[in-house]
């Protein structure tokens, strides 16, 4: 009657090879203020586009010994949803990322370059919340360009609530750092308020 066979006993826990953990971020995605999921964003790009001798493409551990072609940077950031690219903003881009005029640019670069832009087009973003919300406290076609207390009066009877002349006058004087309740509230100061309310971050 034959044995059974002896069953492998797994390594210890010591030995194995540790499991990367994809929401740390790297020392790289970390000096480019960036989080892991967006580095492995730019990472899927640079390997969709990085140049490599093997038929089977580059594997995550290659990165580092691996280049994109200059011309390929224009559609690797359009593979990060980086669309808006004049010409002139991509040769300053290219300019930057490959000096020597090389043709070629490294994953670490590739990565400061990304960050940057995605860092640009978040803050645009961003900018673009404040200047609605800005836009719906005046009201449309009033030909205003400061929130005043007329502005916030009537806010409060548009949403019922009655508040006290003293509260939206400090309303006011604190959001323009007490410059005045006549002078009101400009939008790059009302885009402060919302920041530290933390509406935007």
């Amino acid at each position: 009657m034959p044995r059974p066979s002896r069953q492998t006993r797994a390594p210890p826990p010591s030995s194995r090879t540790p499991t990367a953990n994809v929401h740390t971020p790297s020392p790289l995605a970390r000096s480019h203020n960036i989080s892991a999921s967006t580095e492995s964003s730019i990472r899927e790009a640079f390997l969709l586009f990085a140049t490599s001798d093997d038929d089977e493409g580059i594997s995550e551990e290659d990165l580092f010994s691996h280049s994109l072609p200059s011309k390929s940077l224009k559609p690797a950031l359009k593979a990060l949803g980086i669309t808006k690219l004049t010409r002139a903003s991509l040769q300053d881009l290219l300019d930057a990322a490959d000096p020597e005029d090389t043709g070629t640019i490294d994953y670490e670069t590739f990565v400061g370059v990304a960050a940057l832009k995605l860092g640009a087009r978040d803050e645009g973003d961003k900018q673009g919340e404040v200047d609605e919300a800005f836009r719906l406290f005046l009201g449309e076609g009033r030909g205003e360009d400061v929130i005043t207390m007329a502005t916030l009066k009537r806010v409060a009877t548009v949403l019922k609530e009655d508040v006290d002349e003293k509260v939206l006058r400090d309303m006011i004087l604190e959001a323009n750092g007490g410059k005045g309740v006549r002078v009101g509230v400009g939008r790059e100061q009302f885009g402060e308020v919302m920041r530290r309310a933390g509406v935007l971050r």
